[in-house]
């Protein structure tokens, strides 16, 4: 690919990031002038942030009908491949140097077989996958320790909207690559990007292979993981978006600890306090989020909540609807208090609630209908965002290969009836697939459209 020679323009804005920036570092002029630059800071960041190559292999979602030996006999084709093999680029930064513990996106290393890791002094090291967690893109790899720097950790909470930062990664392959700009909003939610999200946004330049890379602020500290652009054409457009390093902090211990996340459940279905509710509940803010629904059993019923009650904060910090009210208690620990400031009936209160892990995923010992063998189901999640807006029951895997399979059903998939009977929960579908005998019928909702799916 060609690059082309841009014209070069200075502005009003660059000189005036020049002057601000003042304190990063001081660079000799050849008149003996004094001039402001990034590099002394960069030198010492630099050497944490790490190139992502991969290499590994995907499923091929084939016409069941290649499944088939007979139809591939009759028709003379021949066996179709299974696997096809996987190559991706991104970036990742190095936080524990004693433990070799490196921080990138989920997405850089899914699927992958082999993960490089290469530094900025050349070496390429063969990593480890610690744990990862798709549901905020977060993951973390462990390389050999020796010679290796990390970056500290900011406090993402105390950044502002038109704080400066740079960005570093390896964009399109090009190799270590490093831009500035500002903090251009904070606590970004409702984008589909990741399922939590409390996403910083910038425009310093992230283009794709920054993915995994270091948003870090004029004293070197990180303050967030680069994740994903807005963008119509792939390329950037100075919208950015970076996972703050509190929410990376958290995860990040729980890969470390468990492999895995245990995402803490408050067990109420959650809908957001827009001025219309705000005003029937004769309320002046338009922060907070309000509960709908309260799941029996759950730590929410236990902890005395009700329906109607409007949370309007977590542990003291604020909640600004109900995505931030799902963030951060899904963040928290199995086991953890929160203390929950909530309005009801016009009145304050603070109720404390112990967050539980949500258990309601489908065992094959649950399931006892051969004919659905091959795949787990569960309740929709609270960050899906069908939650609240469909009842049925989520398709959590399928095994490739399986009838289910076959028959077309995938991850993801919401089951909204059996053989035309509604399934609105779990339970539910369980007490009718494991009595009906033969055929299954399944409604399948699939985005915005929906189909009916024979299980013979």
């Amino acid at each position: 690919m060609r690059l082309r020679k841009l014209p070069l323009y200075l502005s009003v804005v660059g000189l005036f990031f020049a002057v601000t920036v003042v304190r990063a570092g001081m660079a000799q002029a050849g008149d003996g002038q004094v001039l402001p630059s990034l590099a002394p800071m960069l030198e010492r960041v630099t050497p944490a942030v790490v190139n992502i190559a991969t290499q590994g292999h995907v499923e091929i979602r084939g016409n069941p009908l290649f499944n088939d030996p007979f139809f591939r006999r009759f028709f003379n084709i021949p066996d179709q491949p299974r696997q096809r093999k996987t190559q991706s680029l991104g970036s990742g930064v190095i936080i524990d140097a004693s433990r070799g513990l490196v921080v990138t996106n989920n997405h850089v290393i899914a699927n992958a077989d082999q993960i490089t890791v290469k530094l900025r002094d050349g070496r390429n090291l063969q990593a480890e996958l610690v744990g990862t967690d798709p549901d905020t893109d977060v993951a973390v790899v462990k390389i050999p320790v020796g010679r290796l720097t990390a970056v500290s950790l900011a406090d993402s909470e105390r950044l502002r909207v038109g704080d400066y930062v740079v960005a570093i990664g390896n964009p399109f392959g090009l190799g270590q690559t490093v831009t500035s700009g500002i903090i251009s909003a904070l606590a970004r939610s409702g984008l589909g990007i990741t399922g939590y999200e409390d996403l910083i946004q910038t425009d310093a330049s992230i283009n794709p292979g920054n993915s995994g890379g270091a948003l870090v602020n004029l004293r070197g500290e990180l303050v967030g993981i680069n994740t994903a652009i807005y963008s119509q054409s792939g390329g950037n457009i100075g919208i950015g978006f970076a996972i703050p390093t509190n929410m990376v902090r958290q995860i990040t211990e729980q890969l470390v600890d468990y492999g895995e996340i245990r995402r803490g459940f408050l067990g109420a279905q959650l809908q957001d306090l827009d001025p219309d509710l705000a005003a029937a509940f004769g309320m002046k803010t338009h922060k907070g989020a309000v509960l709908v629904n309260i799941i029996e059993g759950s730590p929410a019923a236990k902890a005395g909540l009700q329906p109607g009650d409007v949370v309007i904060a977590v542990n003291g910090r604020e909640v600004d609807n109900a995505a931030d009210l799902r963030n951060q208690v899904g963040l928290k620990r199995i086991g953890e208090k929160v203390k929950l400031k909530l309005i009801r009936e016009g009145r304050k209160r603070t109720v404390t609630a112990t967050v539980a892990e949500r258990e309601t995923a489908a065992t094959p010992a649950d399931l006892r209908n051969e004919r659905l063998a091959g795949a787990t189901f569960g309740d929709i999640p609270e960050q899906s965002r069908a939650y609240g807006r469909i009842r049925g029951v989520m398709v959590y895997e399928v095994e490739s290969g399986s009838r289910v399979w076959a028959a077309g059903l995938r991850e993801g998939d919401i089951i909204t009836s059996v053989n035309r009977s509604a399934t609105h929960n779990l339970d539910e579908f369980l007490k009718v697939v494991n009595r009906t005998k033969g055929r299954v019928v399944l409604r399948v909702q699939r985005g915005n459209q929906a189909a009916f799916m024979v299980i013979k």
